[in-house]
């Protein structure tokens, strides 16, 4: 059995990996859904997030108004995720939900992919 190498580079926006998920096909609908409903069943905060795709490896991202603190309504979340890429269409949109008894990020999935430039 072979390993298969995942060539990213610095040079190249395209070929770049943000997270576990950015390895898998793009999430359809339906499995964005179910990422928002389990964050949502842990009690995590969302928050949007979204970046031009040159500057993915950064360490800040644009947020997208504030976290959603105690937001519950799973329609709500998609929207708001749906408007920042609206708003931001060449941009990546990514999902976050904070874990408040750790303090920290617990998930935090791509859910629109910008074009690389």
């Amino acid at each position: 059995m072979s390993i298969q190498d995942y060539k990213s580079r610095l040079s190249d926006p395209a070929s770049r990996k943000m997270e576990t998920f950015s390895y898998l096909p793009p999430m359809t609908d339906d499995q964005i859904r179910k990422q928002v409903e389990w964050i949502v069943k842990h009690g995590w905060n969302p928050a949007v997030e979204h970046t031009e795709p040159e500057h993915a490896t950064s360490n800040y991202w644009y947020m997208w108004k504030l976290p959603m603190f105690g937001e519950t309504d799973v329609d709500a979340i998609l929207a708001e995720l749906k408007a920042c890429h609206e708003a931001n269409p060449g941009n990546h949109v990514r999902l976050i939900g904070y874990n408040n008894y750790t303090q920290s990020q617990g998930a935090n999935m791509v859910v629109y992919r910008g074009e690389a430039v």
